[in-house]
């Protein structure tokens, strides 16, 4: 564990304990008050979102007493969600809070131990190079990046850094994923022949913010600092509180919804990224100037790249006009499925003993079991709130700080779910269809490198 502010006062009050303990007047319960105060983690907030106040929030809460962390200082461009912020923080921590106009001022106040980042998706990468550049521990928000130059240069940001970092693929602290990721990388399940994704809607309101649309001025906030490396636009409030809807400041379905579940394909196959993608769609339903589609298939071809003739095709499918977001996540063997929306392995599909006869073959077919029986028992405290998924994650970056661990999501498992959603971004933007080069670590449509 590297020598942090924190260790560094604690190790220097306890080597010198026996020396000022007396001379000061300290007793041993008020000793161990300070020593207690010494290793509280400090965390900032970059963007106060309706995503961090409505779920990282809740479960930060959860476990921060237990841990001993503290929220102390928020930044956000916007003044008036800068004011929110610390006016709700400070009624849910009881202290003061320190509203920071940018990173800049939140980073220059010497005592942030880490952040959590949970800003537009463009500023994601940008954001947590920021942060470990500042010595900071980071909880990143996905996706991570947008686009390859984004997504090296923050890769390799954190790898020379000493911090903990968790991208926010929170299904890897699952534990109906874990037991799925044991039960195929132990050859259970046999080899996967396809993959169904899918995450539907049907929300003309989603990802639009008309009311504070009405309430933002140009004025009150700062649009260069926003676009961060994005090339300039016209002031557009639109653009900055729904940036979902509008590339290159998000790529929309891929990035909010698809990386959540490619992740766990090269989670559960320890493939980095496809070796190539198809991709179709188009803006169908809600005419209401976006430029993202709201209705998209991607098609992934997954494998050894010096073996073609082996792997498996992935289809994620999307749609905002019909559907009650219930993502599906089905995996298919020879043998039968693993579906992650009821839980269950099952034989359903597999091979028969009447179709196998008909070659001479032997019935393939897995025997009935469900995922929560096959997991490792969880602690409670970890599975608190109404997002457990989202709550476990954050309790292991904590857990992870106080270790200097690894955590479940590191900042590979974001730089390859952001190779498979950058490749995807290409497919839908040229028509083409998309590779990686390896050796330059690029993602190319018809021999040239994808450009946004």
């Amino acid at each position: 564990m590297s020598t942090t502010r924190r260790d560094f006062i604690k190790q220097s009050a306890i080597a010198t304990a026996g020396t000022y303990l007396g001379a000061m007047g300290f007793s041993a319960k008020s000793y161990a008050n300070i020593i207690g105060a010494n290793d509280r983690v400090r965390v900032g907030v970059v963007g106060f979102s309706d995503r961090f106040k409505d779920t990282l929030l809740p479960c930060f809460l959860h476990h921060n007493k237990e841990l001993n962390f503290d929220i102390v200082a928020v930044s956000d461009l916007w003044n008036y969600r800068r004011g929110l912020g610390v006016d709700h923080l400070k009624s849910k921590f009881g202290h003061d809070i320190t509203g920071c106009r940018n990173n800049e001022e939140l980073y220059g106040l010497k005592d942030i131990d880490a952040v959590i980042v949970s800003t537009a998706d463009f500023q994601h990468a940008v954001h947590a190079i920021e942060a470990v550049q500042a010595k900071c521990d980071v909880y990143c928000e996905k996706p991570f990046a947008e686009t390859m130059e984004d997504n090296r240069a923050a890769l390799k940001a954190i790898k020379a850094s000493k911090q903990v970092v968790q991208i926010g693929s929170q299904r890897r602290s699952g534990n109906n994923y874990k037991a799925a990721a044991n039960f195929i990388k132990d050859g259970k399940f046999g080899a996967i022949t396809m993959v169904e994704l899918s995450w539907n809607v049907n929300q003309p309101g989603r990802w639009r913010r008309p009311a504070l649309v009405e309430r933002l001025r140009e004025q009150d906030t700062d649009w260069k600092r926003f676009l961060i490396n994005r090339p300039f636009e016209a002031w557009d409030p639109r653009k900055y509180l729904e940036y979902r809807l509008f590339w290159p400041y998000s790529s929309g379905m891929p990035g909010q919804w698809m990386s959540h579940q490619i992740d766990t394909v090269h989670w559960f196959t320890g493939l980095q990224h496809p070796r190539s993608v198809t991709a179709n769609g188009g803006i169908y339903q809600w005419k209401d100037g976006r430029r993202n589609w709201d209705t998209t298939t991607a098609v992934f071809d997954y494998g050894p790249q010096n073996d073609p003739q082996n792997g498996f095709q992935v289809v994620f499918t999307s749609r905002m006009h019909n559907g009650d977001e219930r993502p599906a996540e089905i995996y298919y063997s020879n043998g039968g499925e693993l579906n992650l929306i009821t839980n269950k392995i099952s034989p359903k599909g597999g091979l028969t003993e009447n179709a196998a006869k008909a070659m001479n073959m032997k019935a393939n077919l897995l025997a009935e079991a469900s995922l929560p029986s096959l997991a490792s028992p969880v602690a409670a405290s970890a599975n608190t709130g109404g997002d457990a998924l989202s709550s476990a994650h954050m309790r292991n970056w904590m857990e992870c700080i106080r270790s200097r661990k690894e955590t479940n999501a590191p900042v590979e498992a974001g730089y390859y779910h952001s190779i498979a959603n950058i490749m995807t971004n290409a497919a839908v933007r040229t028509g083409g269809k998309a590779t990686f080069d390896e050796k330059r670590q690029e993602v190319l449509v018809n021999g040239k490198v994808f450009k946004y």
